[in-house]
């Protein structure tokens, strides 16, 4: 009993590990285009850089034991470029809050919609009331006019292209329960395969600005995208989900816009509308009464 309470909050606090981690990468990616790197180097070091670390752990524990060609095929998929390049397009279009805002805070909306669509887990009352909150919350943010830095007329494409990686992110949470995926599976297939098959055509084909970038935003770059969230997030978050559940998961990583947003205002100086913080108040409520709903009953 003990040991499975143990495990139980070992999951919390990788979810909210995964938030300070995700909350600075909207940061770190926001400035990402100050540097001249373009959306496909983002990618590669992403994925490149990453399997130096990822290559002796998934030889050593001989990650690609106990999976189909067809699980490989659909996680290297679900976690491949089209998520990130989506990702990073989007921050051409809508500012770097609204990547938060409709990435992490829609995903427990779209986890619940997942796991029923696909397997058919009738979501819980209190997930339900939570996920509401959350949305209303996010729209709450996402309409502040005191944290739009770009255009609004372009925002609505990276708002799409956020939502589809949103989509992405929600059903590798779901598929990484329902197949109990172990974490050095999950760099098998996320990391390595996606490195042996972008890789190579980043490096012949694709425009990079690596050469004229400046070196410190450079090295920032390639250390943050090439380690933090490819590596540490994805394996945080995969015991989060396995340990909690990919919805419970997903509604503590819905307090990334609100983390976001506070680092924005730290880190770059921005300033939040009397509307986003009653927005973030809202959030958090919505994330409490959803992620410790299930840990009462």
């Amino acid at each position: 009993m003990q040991h499975s309470l143990s495990y139980h909050w070992s999951g919390f606090a990788a979810a909210w590990s995964v938030v300070l981690v995700w909350a600075m990468w909207l940061i770190v990616s926001r400035v990402a285009g100050q540097s001249g790197l373009t959306i496909y180097d983002l990618a590669a070091f992403r994925y490149g850089l990453a399997s130096f670390i990822a290559l002796p752990i998934v030889i050593y524990y001989k990650a690609w034991r106990g999976l189909t060609f067809g699980k490989v095929a659909i996680i290297s998929t679900v976690l491949g470029p089209l998520y990130v390049l989506a990702v990073f397009e989007g921050f051409r279009f809508a500012p770097a809050a609204h990547g938060g805002i409709f990435m992490n805070g829609v995903l427990p909306i779209i986890s619940i919609f997942i796991t029923y669509l696909f397997f058919k887990t009738r979501p819980k009352r209190h997930q339900l009331i939570g996920a509401m909150v959350i949305l209303l919350s996010v729209i709450g943010l996402a309409t502040d006019q005191g944290l739009v830095a770009l255009d609004l007329r372009q925002s609505w494409k990276g708002d799409l292209l956020f939502l589809v990686g949103a989509a992405f992110f929600g059903l590798f949470m779901s598929l990484s329960r329902r197949w109990n995926l172990r974490l050095t599976q999950v760099i098998f297939c996320g990391t390595l395969v996606n490195c042996a098959l972008f890789v190579p055509v980043w490096y012949v084909f694709l425009p990079s600005g690596i050469s004229a970038a400046p070196l410190w935003p450079l090295i920032i770059q390639m250390v943050y995208q090439g380690f933090v969230p490819s590596l540490i997030g994805i394996l945080l978050v995969a015991h989060a989900s396995n340990t909690l559940g990919p919805e419970q998961a997903s509604a503590i990583l819905a307090a990334v816009p609100g983390v976001g947003a506070l680092f924005g205002v730290l880190f770059l100086h921005e300033v939040l509308g009397i509307q986003s913080w009653i927005s973030l108040v809202f959030l958090t409520m919505g994330l409490l009464y959803t992620t410790l709903g299930k840990v009462s009953r």
